[in-house]
C-alpha cells in the first residue's frame, strides 16, 4: 500500500486526497501507517469485525436511511478514534441469507446421507474416518459450517457409532442480526454518514470496471506473462469502461438513468439478417436487412437520438451493427 499511495501522490498530488480500500487492504499496518502519515482514508473491515457492533446492530434507533434500501449509522471505533460506518444493505441482507441456506441444505443433506450409511453397516467403522468426512463436507460449505454441532456418539449397533447432529442458535442468533451489514472504517470526522458511504461506494464502480471486459463485453479472462501485455489489457479495460461511462451519460442525458447494461440488454434483441439471392448473371446478391424494433426498442432509440439502418454494407461480413446519431 505504501508503494501505491506514495507513487499516485507524486502523480498526482496530495492536497484532499482520501484514500479508499476494500477489506483486504486493512491490516493493522497499513491503517497504523496512514494514520501516522496523517492521510486521510475509508477503509473496508472483515465481516469478523461486526462483533464488536453486537450492540449498535441490535438497536433500532440512530439508522438513517440515505437511499431506498440502504441504512447507516456511525459509531465510535473501540480501540482508536476512528468512526466506525455501520451499514445495512436489503438486497445484500437476501443475498446472504440465500447463501447460508443453499450451504445449509448441501450440509444436511450430506449428513443424511452420512448417517444413512452409517446405521446401514453391518461392520465397525472407523470414528476417525467418518470425522475426517464430517470435515470435508463443512469444509466445502464453510459459509453455514458453524451452524452444525456434529458429533458421533457411541452406539449399540453393528457400526459401534451414531451420528447426532444439532443447531446451534448462537449462529442463527449472529446471523439474523449480521445479514446484509458491513463495516467500514475512516478517520475522516467532518463528513456525514451519506458522504462517507457514498464515498466508499465508488469503490465498486472501479471494481466494475474491470469486471466490464468478461461480462458486458463477454471477453473471457486472459492471463499475461509479460508487463507490456499487462499493461495494455489494463488499457483495454480503461477504454471500455470509458465507453461504457460515455453510454451512462448519454442515457442520463436522455432521462433514461443511469444503467447502461439494461440499454444494451434492450437493444441486443434487434438483429441483422442476410438475404441471399441466386442470379445467373452476377452470382448472388447479398442484402443485409435490419429487423423492425419493437415498440419499446422503437421508443428508446428515440430517446437517444439513433437512427437504425435499414440495411448495411455487406463488404465487410464482421463489421458491427452501425447505428447513427
Amino acid at each position: 500500500m505504501q508503494t501505491i499511495v506514495e507513487s499516485m501522490e507524486a502523480r498526482h498530488g496530495v492536497v484532499g486526497r482520501v484514500w479508499i480500500a476494500d477489506r483486504g487492504m486493512s491490516s493493522a499496518e497499513n491503517l497504523a501507517w496512514l494514520r501516522q502519515t496523517g492521510r486521510r482514508y475509508i477503509i473496508g473491515a472483515p465481516k469478523a469485525e461486526l462483533r464488536k457492533f453486537a450492540a449498535e446492530l441490535a438497536t433500532a434507533s440512530s439508522w438513517r436511511e440515505i437511499r431506498e434500501g440502504i441504512e447507516v449509522k456511525l459509531a465510535r471505533w473501540p480501540d482508536t478514534a476512528e468512526t466506525a460506518i455501520l451499514c445495512r444493505s436489503a438486497d445484500r441482507r437476501t443475498k446472504e441469507q440465500a447463501m447460508h441456506d443453499k450451504f445449509s441444505q448441501r450440509i444436511e443433506a450430506a449428513l443424511a446421507k452420512l448417517a444413512a450409511r452409517i446405521d446401514g453397516s453391518s461392520k465397525r467403522l472407523s470414528a476417525a474416518q467418518i470425522n475426517r468426512q464430517i470435515g470435508r463436507i463443512l469444509q466445502r460449505n464453510q459459509r453455514s459450517a458453524a451452524r452444525f454441532q456434529i458429533t458421533l456418539q457411541v452406539a449399540d449397533c453393528p457400526a459401534g457409532v451414531r451420528l447426532h447432529v444439532e443447531h446451534d442458535q448462537a449462529f442463527d442468533d449472529w446471523a439474523a442480526l449480521s445479514e446484509g451489514a458491513y463495516l467500514l472504517r475512516t478517520n475522516i470526522d467532518d463528513w456525514s454518514d451519506e458522504q462517507l458511504w457514498r464515498a466508499y461506494i465508488q469503490l465498486t464502480q472501479a471494481e466494475a470496471a474491470f469486471r466490464i471486459q468478461k461480462d458486458e463485453l463477454r471477453v473471457r479472462p486472459i492471463w499475461h506473462q509479460r508487463a507490456d501485455r499487462v499493461q495494455a489489457h489494463i488499457l483495454v479495460c480503461f477504454l471500455a469502461f470509458v465507453l461504457w461511462k460515455c453510454l451512462e451519460m448519454w442515457q442520463q442525458r436522455a432521462g433514461l438513468g443511469s444503467s447502461p447494461r439494461t440499454v444494451l440488454e434492450e437493444l441486443a434483441r434487434i438483429q441483422s439478417h442476410d438475404v441471399i439471392l441466386p442470379t445467373t448473371t452476377h452470382g448472388e446478391i447479398r442484402l443485409r436487412c435490419v429487423a423492425q424494433p419493437d415498440p419499446p426498442q422503437a421508443a428508446l432509440l428515440d430517446r437517444l437520438a439513433l437512427v437504425l439502418p435499414k440495411r448495411m454494407r455487406t463488404d465487410g461480413l464482421d463489421k458491427p451493427l452501425a447505428l447513427t446519431a
